[in-house]
């Protein structure tokens, strides 16, 4: 499974994209482990710091 980031050639996660986010959270608000997203170990950490973001500035639960 290749990683939906590199697919679609996206160079940077913003953080103020909620929709994509929500993608890659549990129905807990947690983050999803890169096992279940499929996502490379470079954008996992990229989501990562921008779902942490996005929590800080109250646009994620």
């Amino acid at each position: 499974m290749a990683c939906y980031f590199c697919q679609r050639n996206l160079k940077e996660i913003n953080f103020k994209e909620t929709d994509l986010l929500h993608r890659f959270m549990s129905g807990m608000g947690k983050i999803k482990p890169k096992k279940k997203t499929g996502v490379c170990s470079s954008h996992q950490r990229r989501l990562s710091e921008a779902i942490k973001r996005a929590r800080q500035l109250s646009l994620l639960p």
